[in-house]
């Protein structure tokens, strides 16, 4: 250990930890009045909003939450939630945000598995919990959230429902100091086999990851996304990765908010013209749900800046999109990296450039944002150069990256192999400090003795003018080792074979953008790609179905 010049403090100073608490007061220091929304059902001020974390922390405390205790919620983006991302942890609990997609079983072990003590459950989800309460090993009490405050819905071991027992608490609640290394959230990531993983973070990462994340929206002029007058609408739900932090962000500095509840596109087109959003993030998934809506047909979506993540961002999506006004650019992150690492920016070189150039690179995963280091691994341990050629798996150090998987010490060292986070991601790194992931390690194809990202193959497919949505998957072959297939959605109204799929993709080959085994000799047309329950494609679902179509000799098939 390095020795050097540490000066004792005074005796009365006071070292402030870094604790979530210390967000929640700055928002309504800058704007007490500015609103919080839900749909088209609450809307109220941060002063209120201030009052109501208080509220509800007396009212989990009252129930008999202790600090230490895990407390989950399942329930649809609402500021109920943004409540409980304060109130929980600044407690001294632990909130467990449930992912509501999961299967049943999937839910019994995740709340089982985190040891939860007290559950706040969305009416709409009382069967399923009614359901699997009978083998839930740790919950004792539960708490009913409803947008009708006279709901009757009976849950096991219901203290009461949300609203009503706010108003009948104290508004006040004297918030605790504690150790900025205590866990503040949990939840749980899935993963192609085994049962989900619990990923966990400290108040100390997810106050550092607030201050970066803010950093990056704001102060990045190239790319400047949210500012305090800018007004947020989440497309991310809130069970995943904290919205992808951005409430924390969002509430620090008193920004605007709206939260949808259960995503329908319409209402998220009303929503954004109502209530003047300026600012979402999504997976590209959700975005084209939005832009296919309805009331979404012939609307000009000036002044919408949409953070794109969970997915690659294709070069078609990013060029649809600005049809109608909407400015994207790409971010990456993971469950296990609380979750920012990287986003797109614009430096002085790339200002200068063609748009074509810069579209090239706002699409790319982006640039390490402060306080991340990234660096490519080889199989052997060893790391590689960063000449923007080079493939390796993206590994990572920064201060808010979990520091294992709870409960899973063989799994935690995996992940920490080498004292670097492993992400599962071939990637290169440029000269200009640009990630460009190339695909999953799982999910790169081999096929003629050559590596294939089946990511490029998506881009160049997706530009073919009747594709609105594609997944390629590497499936077995016993000449080539692997071969391409393309799962496709058409535009309304279109066709395409695989011989058309082939001549689209011919002038790419020519160009030496692809080789011409990267050309899929099978497509299949669907009417929907399977995805996760985070909006993903599902290649592990696609690769078993299309080879049960393979063997059954599916006649919507179409071969070269």
């Amino acid at each position: 250990m390095l020795q050097t010049r540490i000066i004792p403090p005074a005796h009365n100073a006071h070292a402030s930890p870094l604790l979530i608490k210390r967000l929640l007061l700055s928002g309504s220091r800058y704007e007490r009045t500015r609103e919080i929304v839900y749909r088209d059902l609450v809307r109220h001020s941060y002063a209120t909003f201030t009052e109501r974390v208080a509220r509800l922390a007396n009212v989990l405390t009252a129930a008999g939450v202790k600090a230490g205790d895990t407390v989950a919620v399942m329930d649809w983006d609402s500021h109920r939630y943004l409540e409980c991302m304060f109130a929980i942890p600044m407690i001294g609990a632990v909130l467990h945000t449930i992912n509501i997609r999961l299967s049943p079983e999937q839910i019994l072990y995740t709340m089982n598995h985190a040891e939860d003590r007290f559950v706040l459950v969305n009416s709409e989800f009382t069967p399923l919990y009614q359901a699997i309460s009978g083998q839930l090993t740790t919950v004792e009490n539960t708490l009913l959230l409803s947008d009708d405050p006279q709901a009757t819905v009976e849950l096991p071991g219901m203290v009461g429902e949300y609203e009503s027992m706010l108003a009948e608490a104290s508004a006040h609640y004297d918030f605790p100091e504690f150790d900025e290394n205590s866990v503040a959230t949990t939840f749980y990531t899935t993963g192609t086999t085994g049962n989900p993983k619990g990923v966990y973070f400290t108040h100390r990462q997810l106050v550092l990851h607030t201050l970066a994340m803010a950093g990056v929206v704001g102060s990045l002029d190239s790319v400047r996304l949210m500012g305090n007058s800018d007004v947020y609408m989440p497309i991310t739900p809130m069970f995943h990765v904290h919205a992808w932090g951005m409430p924390y962000v969002a509430t620090m500095l008193g920004v605007k908010q709206v939260y949808p509840g259960r995503y329908d596109p319409d209402l998220l087109v009303q929503l954004w013209q109502r209530e003047n959003v300026t600012f979402s993030h999504c997976v590209p998934t959700i975005l084209q749900m939005v832009l296919n809506a309805k009331s979404a047909q012939g609307v000009d979506f000036g002044g919408w800046k949409i953070i794109i993540g969970g997915s690659a961002l294709n070069r078609s999506l990013y060029l649809a999109a600005r049809e109608t006004g909407i400015q994207l650019s790409a971010a990456y992150g993971m469950s296990e990296t609380c979750p920012l690492i990287c986003a797109a920016y614009l430096n002085e070189e790339l200002l200068a450039s063609s748009e074509s150039e810069r579209t090239t690179y706002l699409i790319k995963a982006g640039v390490p944002v402060p306080m991340v280091e990234a660096a490519l691994m080889a199989e052997d341990g060893s790391l590689l150069p960063q000449d923007g050629e080079t493939q390796g798996e993206l590994v990572l150090r920064a201060p808010w990256l979990t520091q294992g998987y709870f409960r899973e010490p063989e799994k935690s060292e995996e992940l920490w192999q080498g004292g670097w986070m492993h992400t599962g991601d071939v990637a290169t790194l440029d000269d200009m400090g640009f990630i460009d992931i190339r695909d999953r390690l799982k999910d790169v194809i081999k096929t003629g003795g050559e590596w294939l990202s089946s990511l490029a193959l998506e881009d160049l497919i997706s530009s073919h003018p009747a594709v609105r949505e594609v997944a390629v998957v590497g499936l077995p072959d016993p000449q080539w080792g692997e071969r391409p297939f393309a799962l496709l959605v058409l535009r309304p109204e279109q066709t395409l074979e695989a011989r058309d799929l082939r001549e689209h993709l011919k002038p790419f080959v020519e160009q030496g953008h692809i080789n011409k085994w990267a050309i899929p000799s099978q497509i299949a047309v669907v009417t929907e790609i399977p995805k996760t329950s985070v909006g993903k494609l599902d290649k592990k679902r696609i690769r078993k179905e299309v080879a049960g179509w393979q063997a059954a000799g599916s006649a919507f098939l179409s071969t070269l």
